[in-house]
């Protein structure tokens, strides 16, 4: 794939003239050019044409692509040593705080994921055309990208030569650069918007061991769904994985994927109310944005106006209670199920339906799901996204549920595919699998477990630190804990300090927030009031100054806020719902006006993997708080507190450094 529309030096760009510029870019769109698209172009053209006279070794780059974000930059310039990324705003005075946010977010997609641009020092600069001449401040943090330049048109030529003299380099090849491999590694709302644009998986994630991983699944998924559309059979096909290995994004790929094919309809059902509720806004959002203003390179802008967020994420719950009234067979062919093995048992749904008028009800969730995918005369699939440890609730079924609707129910003309993982689960599992592997129905396909952990582009064993963690292994943990250079994780008893360190560390379009474990209610005096229920959808889009945003560091999410979602920076907030004791880490439940230890095994399990999901959000660093307490308040003993930040610091985590221990808020 070109990088670029148009690319050359400033010398060929001022020699090849505007026409024939503009006419390579106008037949790069699928769509006819708006008036207000050309005439940006003719500014931007015009604009970049001059440095041919001033500064004609330069390289320019028009609508170059930043995948990741899927847009492009009006601009790259390369000179000297240094990559210029610029954003024009044709036509406006003023320098939105949006525009500042986007720009800023190229570079640093550039940084993070485009391998040329690891170690090469990048400017990301805002201009704004009829804006008067502005001050040019110039300086280069530790990470090379500079704050994003505010310029005026007449600014940027002065603005580059400052730079190149403030800070000499060797010269770049433009054209190495521009080829270097680009591993973006996509949050799940930016995956869901590119891939509900048509985008293939492919193209949005990272080459190497996750990316093949994630294209041999897909094959693989593709293969049992049209020899179950071949045959007029029925398929069930369970895709597992380790923790943040993309169950989540290589179900949505399928489910878009057979969106496009014809006769098919899919959806993607989950029980994870906020990952449905931010999932189909920001689809609504991305949907709106591109359908009033198509971006250049944007082919699917008007393809995908007949498409229907709701329709295509919903709520697995929903899905259920539409279906039990009626024996009609759904329209959807292709259902993928997230995190199917936290589907209710026979007895949580039973207690579910009682409440809805069916005091008869016997079948489990996963039971009554096949049934009713079981009534298309013709054909269909059923994929089953597999998690693991990251249980939250009572009543789950487990994945031995989904194996025995097919072994001992109705539904015989099923065959299951599934990964060797599989059959290591548990002894229901098991026993269900040589079941239906005597009568035929059950192929063991290596190709559908992923195993590769790709959550954070930064470090890749965050998840196996937390493990370890959890686990009360502190050796194990200290040799696992990532270096600071790739995915800083510090500790501090203040949180105002927690929150001016996140505040430092996000940038551009990157996202920061406060977490906390549903049962930390004694977090109320410290301002983090768990039971005060976020709305997630504005929570997680809104931009600053939003004041529901996250960014604000203001409202506290929770484990059932945040799983299956992430930020890219975060604070998690240790309350004593997960305390030290002699054997280890002790999970308590406050009832009343105290804390109590939590009895059940079951119980236990979901406390421990509530802190799981908490602590494995963040995709670039995280700072864990943990109170000082109060000695006149028996619920919040200091000791107990002590001894959980000792604990921390057992596993290596270090402490904030102390420019920020003693911040205000």
């Amino acid at each position: 794939m070109a990088r670029a529309w148009w690319q050359g030096s400033a010398a060929e760009l001022l020699k090849a003239g505007p026409d024939a510029v503009l006419g390579r870019l106008v037949q790069q769109l699928p769509f006819p050019a708006e008036p207000r698209q050309t005439e940006a172009w003719r500014f931007t053209i015009g604009h970049l044409a001059a440095l041919g006279h001033a500064m004609p070794e330069a390289h320019v780059f028009l609508e170059f692509a930043i995948p990741r974000m899927g847009r492009r930059a009006d601009a790259v310039v390369v000179a000297g040593g240094h990559v210029f990324v610029l954003e024009y705003k044709v036509g406006t005075r003023d320098f939105a705080r949006h525009a500042l946010a986007q720009v800023e977010g190229y570079a640093l997609d550039l940084r993070h994921f485009h391998e040329t641009s690891h170690d090469v020092p990048l400017v990301p600069m805002l201009v704004a055309t009829h804006a008067p001449p502005q001050p040019i401040g110039l300086g280069l943090p530790a990470d090379g990208i500079s704050p994003p330049m505010r310029l005026a048109a007449c600014d940027v030529e002065p603005a580059i030569r400052q730079v190149l003299t403030a800070d000499p380099r060797p010269p770049l090849d433009a054209a190495q650069w521009a080829a270097g491999a680009y591993r973006p590694t996509p949050t799940i709302i930016e995956a869901a918007e590119a891939l509900f644009r048509g985008h293939g998986v492919e193209e949005i994630s990272r080459s190497g061991a996750g990316a093949a991983n994630l294209t041999r699944t897909a094959d693989a998924v593709a293969r049992a769904i049209a020899g179950a559309r071949a045959t007029g059979t029925k398929a069930l096909v369970f895709i597992t994985g380790v923790p943040g290995a993309g169950k989540t994004l290589a179900g949505l790929n399928i489910a878009c994927a057979r969106m496009a094919a014809p006769g098919v309809d899919s959806a993607f059902l989950t029980g994870n109310g906020p990952l449905v509720a931010v999932l189909r806004e920001a689809l609504r959002r991305d949907h709106r944005r591109r359908a009033r203003a198509p971006e250049p390179g944007d082919p699917d802008a008007r393809r995908v106006a007949a498409r229907s967020p709701d329709a295509f994420i919903q709520n697995v719950h929903h899905f259920r209670d539409e279906h039990v009234a009626t024996d009609r067979p759904p329209p959807e062919h292709v259902v993928v199920f997230d995190e199917a093995q936290r589907a209710w048992d026979a007895a949580q749904t039973a207690r579910f339906m009682r409440k809805r008028g069916h005091p008869e009800w016997t079948m489990s969730e996963p039971a009554f799901l096949l049934s009713v995918m079981d009534r298309r005369p013709d054909w269909c699939a059923v994929v089953c996204l597999v998690g693991e440890g990251q249980e939250i609730n009572t009543g789950e079924a487990g994945i031995g549920a989904w194996l025995e609707a097919v072994a001992a129910g109705p539904q015989q003309g099923w065959r299951v595919h599934h990964s060797p993982h599989l059959a290591r689960a548990d002894e229901q599992s098991r026993r269900a699998l040589a079941i239906l592997a005597a009568r035929g129905q059950a192929a063991e396909e290596p190709d559908l477990h992923l195993a590769t952990s790709m959550r954070s582009f930064r470090a890749g064993r965050v998840s196996d630190f937390v493990a370890a963690l959890l686990a009360d292994q502190p050796e194990s943990a200290r040799a696992l804990l990532p270096v600071p250079e790739q995915f800083p994780i510090f500790r501090t008893r203040s949180l105002p300090a927690a929150r001016a360190w996140l505040r430092a560390r996000r940038r551009g379009t990157e996202r920061a927030g406060l977490l906390a474990a549903s049962n930390a209610l004694r977090l109320r005096p410290e301002g983090l009031h768990v039971r005060a229920r976020v709305d997630v959808a504005h929570w997680f889009l809104e931009p600053p100054p939003d004041i529901r945003a996250c960014d604000m560091l203001e409202d506290v999410a929770t484990e059932f806020d945040v799983q299956g979602l992430e930020l890219d920076w975060t604070c998690v907030a240790w309350d004593l719902g997960l305390r030290r004791a002699r054997r280890g880490w002790e999970p308590w439940a406050f009832r009343g006006s105290a804390w109590q230890r939590a009895r059940q095994p079951e119980r236990q399990a979901f406390i421990v993997n509530a802190h799981r999901v908490l602590l494995t959000r963040a995709r670039q660093g995280m700072v864990i708080f943990v109170p000082q307490g109060d000695p006149d308040d028996p619920t919040r003993p200091p000791a107990a507190y002590a001894a959980i930040d000792a604990a921390l610091a057992r596993c290596g985590i270090p402490e904030l450094p102390g420019s920020f221990r003693t911040s205000p808020s």
